[in-house]
């Protein structure tokens, strides 16, 4: 079967796409960010006469202000993410609506952990804020991502970003922002949800074109907080705190979404397709192995730090 294009692909999936917005809508529950917020601790900064920042002012460790940044900084840079759906997805039918609304339950994210961690003076503001004015120029670019290798990682990134913000929220042992983030963490759920399903569909529709897809979005995949700066640091003081890692990533994101999307059993693959799909078994080993080495070399210094401590 020769491969569809985008326009194609919209029309053939839109049912799909009708069906998972009318689930979604169902699903999701009507929440207000501003109960999330404990506004009672917010008081004036200094060029209203109150004090300026310091890091004593925050109940959060500083690993827990480190995921939290990137957590806000990565939600933060949706302008980028709105423009790059709705160029591949159009304004019409009900890929335009989920569109719209996406973007809509997606901006709550930001402005209540913002609101958060400026009441509670859980992070520096200034430079927060110098942080989200540099992420947002820089942009998110998603490159030539076609319909399908656009859902496939939307698919990963979605649920990545739903295990990051609760592993966050645990990680902080703070019951307020465990609160907030556990209720951000359904809404990546169900976002999941719609283009984990319109990947469904589309390995019925056409198998070939979308092992291709999902397998280069596995063996290329990044967080879209990558341009965040001095994210290569964040992230691996985040993996060293077990928020987010290779192993996490391999268990707990790419695993379970190619078994339920049914990649090893799939039938109907052309040679292509089979080419793809021994390409993801690869890159699937390479990551698990990746993982196991992280594991242990963050178990080896995690020894030899409590040794020193009680020598």
């Amino acid at each position: 079967m020769a491969a569809l294009d985008g326009a194609q692909l919209l029309a053939a999936l839109e049912p799909t796409a009708e069906e998972n917005l009318n689930r979604h809508l169902a699903a999701a529950q009507e929440w207000m960010p501003h109960e999330y917020v404990p506004w009672s601790m917010g008081r004036d900064f200094a060029d209203l006469g109150g004090d300026r920042w310091s890091p004593d002012q925050s109940q959060l460790s500083p690993i827990a202000r480190t995921a939290l940044e990137v957590n806000l900084l990565t939600e933060d840079n949706l302008p980028s993410y709105h423009r790059v759906i709705e160029g591949a997805f159009g304004r019409d039918s009900a890929w335009g609506v989920w569109v719209n609304r996406w973007t809509a339950e997606e901006g709550r994210h930001a402005f209540c952990i913002r609101d958060y961690l400026l009441v509670t003076r859980g992070v520096d503001p200034d430079e927060l804020e110098q942080a989200r004015m540099d992420t947002m120029q820089t942009g998110y670019d998603a490159g030539d991502k076609q319909l399908l290798n656009l859902c496939a990682y939307a698919s990963f990134q979605e649920l990545a970003t739903r295990v990051s913000h609760r592993n966050t929220g645990r990680y902080t042992e703070e019951p307020i922002a465990e609160k907030l983030l556990t209720r951000v963490a359904k809404d990546e759920n169900l976002h999941m949800i719609f283009y984990r399903n319109i990947i469904q569909a589309a390995l019925e529709l056409t198998p070939s074109q979308t092992m291709r897809a999902i397998t280069d979005e596995v063996v290329t995949f990044q967080m879209p907080g990558a341009i965040i700066p001095g994210f290569g640091r964040k992230a691996i003081q985040m993996a060293m705190a077990g928020i987010y890692d290779l192993r996490i990533h391999h268990d707990d994101i790419v695993e379970p979404l190619l078994r339920q999307w049914g990649v090893w059993d799939l039938e109907g693959l052309d040679a292509d397709g089979e080419q793809a799909r021994d390409e993801l078994a690869a890159a699937v080993a390479s990551l698990d192995d990746e993982a196991a080495r992280f594991v242990a070399r963050r178990e080896e210094r995690a020894a030899k730090r409590a040794a020193r401590q009680e020598a």
